[in-house]
């Protein structure tokens, strides 16, 4: 039987750009009315959708030049996410992050529970503060030689790891990737809503933790257990790894960063601060760490350049994205695309429509892997339904973020993942029969905060 291959996601973006320049021809051109509300958001008047007396036609040559025309319009976006992915890179070469993450691991080694709690946390904190994952790379032979020597095996390393990292994702605190962006796109305030997410936290880690850590109980007791006991490289002895040692330097950094959260927060909330502010403030940490970790010059600008470098796909992706919105905005059709997904939610009413909105956020991230990419595709038009059927949009995102952080956990389109699999060695039919039950567990969970979120407005 022939394996099916998945396209590359930008491929995949390509693909729905096209599939929207053909809907702008099928589909009759509509409008909502819009007006400001008392929070100066633009919202959509419900019941207000007429069909447009004039079908605006759009060349097969808008395919071409939408491109650079969004990526001018998603400019902010883009280069702040260079600029993070630059920081991201010197923070990384100071070994920072690993002397952590390795302190915590060897602390937690002689308890199993402890190792799976205080490893999935890591992960957690980290994806969900700064949207660290593609950094989880480095960790991979690590987390499996210590799992492989407390005797359990690589599926129980990878579910501390993708597991931790996508509750972080799913319920991001300041994520600059995912929440920030959508949250921008829906015209909320800037990592606001807080206090709703941190309420969950403990709930969905809670189910995530269970699961890994059942699993793992078994397998110690019964090595016949593992998923991958019939896989004879999985059984390989590993050799010891070294973790960097915490240094003075590693310390000063770690509380720098904790200050700029801080700030972070502050500026956003007294002085609305957003990308430009936020971008300025990063890359000032970025020059303080530089510094205290006595980086020459050339090094600094090579790391800087690097870190920058591998999130250009990101950009790239955030790019396309933007183009499938603005594609269906220039022919007039996005508010009847918005017009007949409402229909069903609004059939459902507000609480079950919260639901409805998890699900196709859940199946979207198939086709777009990318936080940032999905909060273009998805919020607009999402955003707009949330308005006619009565859903906050601080709801709104939560769905966006539930269904992109977790799906995430199990999406072939999802690089990370796929690489993180590749490196630990997991066959992804295994890891679909470790990890399908835990995403269950986890999305009926959103659905029931879904509903209670309408209850209690969020």
């Amino acid at each position: 039987m022939q394996k099916i291959k998945i396209p590359h996601t930008l491929v995949l973006l390509l693909y729905i750009m096209i599939a929207a320049l053909i809907m702008t021809w099928v589909i009759p051109a509509g409008e909502f009315e819009r007006s400001v509300n008392e929070l100066g958001q633009t919202v959509v008047q419900p019941g207000t959708y007429s069909v447009l007396a004039e079908q605006t036609t759009l060349s097969p040559l808008t395919l071409f030049t939408v491109i650079p025309q969004a990526m001018g319009d998603a400019q902010a976006v883009i280069f702040f996410v260079l600029l993070i992915g630059g920081v991201m890179g010197i923070l990384r070469a100071t070994g920072m992050l690993d002397a952590i993450i390795g302190v915590l691991l060897k602390r937690f080694a002689n308890n199993t529970g402890w190792l799976i709690f205080g490893g999935m946390l890591t992960f957690g904190v980290f994806s969900a503060l700064i949207g660290v994952a593609e950094e989880y790379l480095i960790f991979v032979a690590m987390l499996v030689a210590l799992c492989r020597a407390l005797r359990l095996d690589s599926m129980t390393a990878m579910g501390i790891l993708i597991g931790g990292y996508a509750i972080g994702y799913g319920l991001a605190l300041f994520n600059p990737f995912t929440l920030l962006i959508a949250q921008a796109v829906a015209e909320v305030p800037p990592a606001s809503g807080l206090w709703y997410r941190l309420l969950l936290w403990p709930v969905l880690f809670g189910i995530a933790f269970h699961h890994v850590y059942r699993y793992a109980k078994r397998v110690k007791a019964d090595p016949n257990q593992s998923l991958m006991a019939d896989i004879e490289a999985a059984q390989e002895p590993t050799k010891e790894q070294q973790y960097p040692a915490l240094t003075g330097r590693h310390r000063l950094i770690l509380v720098a960063f904790v200050a700029v959260l801080g700030v972070l927060v502050w500026g956003i909330k007294e002085h609305g601060w957003y990308l430009v502010e936020l971008s300025a403030l990063f890359l000032g940490f970025g020059l303080f760490t530089a510094l205290v970790s006595r980086m020459d010059t050339t090094t600094a600008a090579n790391e800087f350049i690097t870190g920058a470098a591998e999130l250009t796909s990101t950009a790239l992706l955030i790019g396309f994205a933007r183009s499938i919105a603005m594609i269906l905005e220039q022919g007039q059709v996005l508010d009847t695309v918005i017009y007949y997904l409402a229909m069903p939610v609004e059939a459902f009413g507000a609480h079950f429509g919260a639901v409805a909105m998890l699900a196709i956020q859940s199946i979207l991230n198939f086709f777009i892997p990318s936080g940032s990419g999905q909060a273009f595709v998805s919020m607009p038009i999402m955003v707009p339904i949330a308005d006619t059927v009565g859903i906050g949009r601080q709801l709104t995102v939560l769905a966006f973020q539930m269904g992109d952080g977790l799906m995430n956990m199990i999406v072939p389109t999802n690089p990370v993942l796929m690489g993180i699999l590749g490196l630990a060695g997991i066959p992804y039919a295994r890891w679909v029969k470790f990890a399908g039950p835990l995403l269950l567990k986890l999305l009926l969970a959103c659905a029931g905060a879904m509903i209670v979120g309408v209850i209690i407005g969020y």
